[in-house]
């Protein structure tokens, strides 16, 4: 069984949240991810239930305990790519499972998009527990040669996050 999976809602490798996807995959031993941007285009676009990419997707989440939802924040709210893929997701298939919503904004304004427009939908998934999720400013991981490098106040927020929904860390 799959402890955690990792459902990253960025539109491209470069995106800043793959930092966040990267770092979580590093320090759990049983995560998996679904980076929404690899999924079918067409797929997604003609909401395809049917599709061999979203059913092994959907199967990832079906078998997590914990689910973290990644996505920047565009518009005050969560990512389109991201919303394609929750609309995929069977009815009930975030319930009995706990929730991290994680959000990277380029400004404290949009601070309240986890609060006002992505547990919505989460709740509307079937999610009964779900954390205050963390939201970061994308000033906080520098991208480098070598990657990104996040701060280590958000590596300690995200770990509280981790813990909190019994995942080891």
């Amino acid at each position: 069984m799959t402890k955690t999976v990792i459902i990253n809602g960025a539109n491209a490798r470069t995106s800043r949240v793959n930092a966040i996807q990267h770092y979580i995959q590093e320090s759990l031993e049983e995560v998996e991810a679904i980076e929404v941007f690899a999924l079918p285009t067409e797929d997604l676009i003609s909401a395809n239930f049917a599709s061999e990419a979203i059913r092994e997707a959907n199967a990832k989440v079906e078998q997590a305990y914990v689910v973290v939802v990644l996505t920047p924040v565009y518009k005050a709210a969560y990512s389109g790519i991201l919303k394609t893929y929750l609309d995929l997701i069977p009815q009930k298939g975030f319930e009995e499972k706990h929730i991290i919503p994680i959000a990277v904004g380029g400004t404290p304004h949009h601070l309240l998009a986890i609060d006002y427009a992505i547990k919505p939908v989460l709740t509307a998934l079937g999610a009964t527990s779900i954390s205050h999720g963390v939201f970061i400013i994308d000033k906080q991981i520098e991208r480098t040669k070598q990657g990104f490098t996040i701060e280590e106040d958000i590596q300690t927020r995200i770990e509280q996050q981790l813990i909190r929904n019994k995942v080891t860390v």
